[in-house]
């Protein structure tokens, strides 16, 4: 099972919103080198939704090739047409990734019913362990946890990206997994997708945090998860305060912009996006810039 901090790596990009194969190489050295657990490409934070279906598959590819099994891989293949998520999903096997990233459907708005068919599918239909992804926020559509153990039966479906920041929500579906897998041999792990409230669902069990933080702090983010799943709460504590101000200060506007200005910032990246992302407004820069610093990384 992947454990511990997962980066919610960005995708780099120049002014003209072309892609920057060689600044994501050195992104991903970087991770190794800093202690990050795993990558997960091409998900929100890697704006996914503006990448071609072209591009979106040479950045799982790159990543895969690149790290060469230094450390795991989670591609992000998920969509809101169940076919689609097939293709990609069976790209991201064919190329080597470990894992795949499902977000809940987003605009069609499926029933409960209908998320249980479509990630069902998928796993049905490739031989590659499946995260789910619940990001309310994002998606509109809201899976419930019922669907959740539902799917976790399902032998190929490993675990979950919990983005709804709800505490007492993630803390109950790691209970009745327990309860349900009792005696069965079998594992489902819960990672958090919030980094404000990453560290607390770790100390009540949850498996890592795929972290957007992590982009700017690798190296911090790895010792927190590790301190927080090994009991060590007054140093996952000190640790956490440290990067409290990112966590907040890296949404202050839609997730991939500050975070992809505080790289800039750092000078691991260019600064492009893709429309219709807009860049950080200028009233934010000294925000940001003032985490950075508070962080330690600036």
């Amino acid at each position: 099972m992947i454990k511990g901090s997962i980066v919610a790596i960005v995708t780099p990009m120049f002014e003209d919103g072309s892609l920057d194969r060689d600044s994501l190489r050195k992104l991903l050295d970087w991770h190794v080198a800093e202690g990050t657990d795993a990558i997960c490409i091409v998900g929100t934070t890697g704006e996914s939704a503006t990448v071609t279906p072209e591009e979106h598959c040479e950045l799982i590819k790159l990543a895969v090739d690149h790290v060469a099994g230094r450390i795991p891989v989670i591609a992000g293949t998920g969509g809101n047409s169940t076919a689609e998520a097939i293709a990609l999903t069976r790209h991201a096997r064919d190329v080597g990734a470990n894992a795949s990233l499902q977000v809940v459907p987003y605009y069609n708005r499926p029933s409960q019913e209908g998320m249980y068919r479509h990630f069902k599918a998928i796993a049905e239909a490739v031989d590659l362990p499946v995260i789910l992804y619940n990001v309310p926020g994002r998606t509109v559509a809201d899976m419930a946890n019922e669907t959740v153990l539902r799917l976790a039966a399902i032998d190929n479906i490993v675990g979950i990206k919990d983005a709804t920041g709800n505490l007492g929500r993630g803390i109950e579906l790691m209970r009745d997994i327990d309860r349900s897998f009792a005696g069965k041999g079998q594992s489902f792990a819960v990672y958090s997708g919030d980094d404000p409230t990453a560290m607390a669902l770790m100390f009540a069990g949850g498996a890592g945090n795929i972290s957007v933080t992590a982009n700017v702090a690798p190296r911090a983010m790895a010792e927190l998860c590790d301190a927080a799943m090994n009991g060590q709460t007054a140093r996952a504590i000190e640790i956490n305060n440290r990067v409290l101000d990112l966590h907040a200060k890296l949404f202050v506007e839609p997730n991939p912009v500050p975070v992809k200005w505080a790289l800039a910032e750092m000078g691991k990246i260019p600064s492009g996006l893709r429309l219709p992302l807009a860049p950080l407004a200028a009233q934010y820069h000294d925000t940001v810039r003032a985490a950075l610093r508070a962080s330690g990384v600036l």
